[in-house]
């Protein structure tokens, strides 16, 4: 009976004789709904209900998820899939690959970017209207198991078949590594996932060959990921024994993260950017940093989450994500913002409430009281705990050139569509013309034709143009295009190259890595 199984995944961790009372009470109430209720019930619907519901009371970040759920949330952290190696995008309802994976299975039988899925083992899948998690389930299988996919490959007439055998497809973690100076590196990590740490070790030396001696690591947009993994980023800036995390809770016991002497980047100009969805991991790593004035912390007061949560899998391939501790920088501060009994909705809500408070725009705008006041390790600098991480220097959320306009192109597809299509037309050309990403950046520029098809685009997908929005956002427009075609002909790397031209904390950054007095001054040396 499933009453009898709850109970007993339920009194190894109950202590006492009421716990045990309250146990069998929870086990009582579900017999009787089982065993008496006047309609049918779904015995195992009433058991998750229970779940959540109890869950739902604690904190926003203790959760319940199903068998299904438990899969697709772990895979990315994992660092591994099995499936055919493409990165796509669902453009006018159809699979449009963007990249292939280097060495992964559908490159070994001569997939290309550009190519439309069409379909996968005799199933339609474009033009359907299916889900995209649909699509994946079917190109998606055991490494060694075979898949047939229909392709669809401009200037050639009819579908070309293809037999993929699945294999082990790698999740990265790391966006971009490039030389952003002569002797100035920068990684942007998009996760903190079981292959991080070694993502960044191998960037890191390759850019020190290519000459790098100051760092930018870009956390932001980093949602974080396994606490271990930034520890071990951390321990990379940081010298020999240096506190670099500790948790804490009711039934936890205090545990502490130190730095070993295996750092390979202990040395040279750090700066790391953040901003309002840093978080997690990214607060921790900042944190640390930040603490002991190693490095400097460039954009937007961070998310705020610093709780600790244990996954509890459960015999169905469910889990309870359950919160059990909070984590705290060097300093003592809890970098975990507010929330009262678990209301999810509120919490959420966040992110919002800061923009309508200006927040996001002026830094004088952001609260701390005096009883969040710490200082640092080494210069006693002054930082604020209990709301995330604040940064050293404040960058403003950019307005100016985000409209509506401007965001209903991008929200309906029609910029990535556009540049499909023109690839479809020109890639051959485009690849003669610019063989390296080099000269593409600083030799190509966007066609008014290009601008125009996706005008054209929006209007006939209702969405109405707007000259003087047009015109705002234009700049912005037409970087995001050229961004996109280098993503496409080259790869992810290029397009962050791209794009940061546009990144005022980026550029911050580099103006302060690279002036010593203004660098130390910050970090009150």
């Amino acid at each position: 009976m499933i009453y009898l199984f709850m109970a007993v995944i339920l009194t190894p961790a109950i202590t006492g004789q009421n716990s045990n009372q309250e146990a069998r009470k929870l086990s009582l109430a579900l017999y009787a709904i089982t065993n008496l209720y006047v309609d049918p019930t779904d015995e195992g619907k009433l058991v998750e209900d229970a779940i959540v519901g109890m869950l739902e009371k604690l904190d926003p970040h203790s959760n319940y998820f199903d068998p299904q759920e438990t899969k697709e949330m772990t895979e990315p952290l994992q660092g591994n899939f099995d499936g055919i190696g493409i990165q796509f995008n669902m453009l006018t309802d159809t699979l449009y690959i963007i990249q292939v994976i280097s060495g992964g299975p559908s490159e070994k039988v001569g997939l290309m970017a550009g190519d439309r899925i069409i379909m996968v083992n005799d199933t339609l899948i474009s033009g359907v209207n299916m889900k995209t998690n649909d699509i994946m389930k079917r190109l998606r299988g055991p490494k060694g198991t075979e898949v047939q996919v229909k392709v669809l490959r401009n200037n050639q007439p009819g579908l070309i078949e293809f037999t993929i055998t699945r294999g082990k497809i790698p999740v990265y973690s790391l966006d971009a590594a490039y030389m952003a100076d002569e002797t100035t590196g920068y990684i942007k990590l998009n996760r903190f996932a079981a292959s991080t740490a070694d993502e960044f070790k191998e960037a890191l030396a390759k850019l020190k060959k290519q000459g790098m001696k100051n760092l930018i690591l870009d956390l932001q947009g980093n949602g974080g990921g396994y606490l271990n993994i930034a520890i071990d980023l951390a321990d990379e800036f940081l010298g020999k024994d240096k506190l670099i995390v500790y948790t804490e809770g009711n039934k936890q016991p205090r545990e502490e993260a130190k730095s070993t002497a295996k750092g390979n980047f202990e040395e040279g100009r750090l700066v790391i950017l953040i901003d309002e969805t840093s978080a997690s991991a990214s607060e921790i790593l900042a944190g640390a940093v930040q603490d002991w004035d190693r490095g400097v912390l460039v954009g937007r007061h961070t998310f705020g989450k610093g709780l600790v949560q244990k996954p509890i899998l459960l015999p169905d391939g469910s889990m309870i994500r359950l919160t059990v501790a909070r984590y705290h920088t060097p300093t003592g501060r809890s970098i975990q913002k507010p929330y009262e009994n678990g209301k999810q909705e509120d919490y959420n809500h966040d992110l919002v409430d800061r923009y309508n408070r200006g927040e996001l725009m002026h830094a004088d705008s952001i609260y701390f009281p005096d009883s969040m006041k710490y200082n640092t390790l080494v210069t006693n600098r002054v930082v604020y705990g209990g709301r995330g991480i604040m940064p050293d220097i404040f960058i403003p959320v950019d307005t100016s050139r985000y409209t509506n306009y401007h965001h209903r192109l991008v929200a309906s597809g029609q910029v990535n569509r556009v540049t499909m299509n023109y690839l479809d037309q020109y890639r051959n050309e485009l690849m003669q013309q610019y063989p390296t990403f080099a000269k593409f950046n600083s030799d190509f520029t966007l066609p008014q034709s290009l601008l125009q098809e996706l005008i054209e685009k929006g209007t006939e997908n209702k969405i109405e143009f707007n000259e003087e929005e047009y015109e705002r956002s234009k700049p912005l427009i037409t970087l995001q295009l050229k961004a996109l075609l280098a993503r496409d002909m080259y790869e992810m790397s290029e397009y962050y190259q791209i794009m940061n031209d546009d990144n005022e904390s980026y550029r911050k950054a580099l103006e302060i890595i690279n002036n010593e007095q203004l660098y130390n001054k910050e970090l009150g040396r």
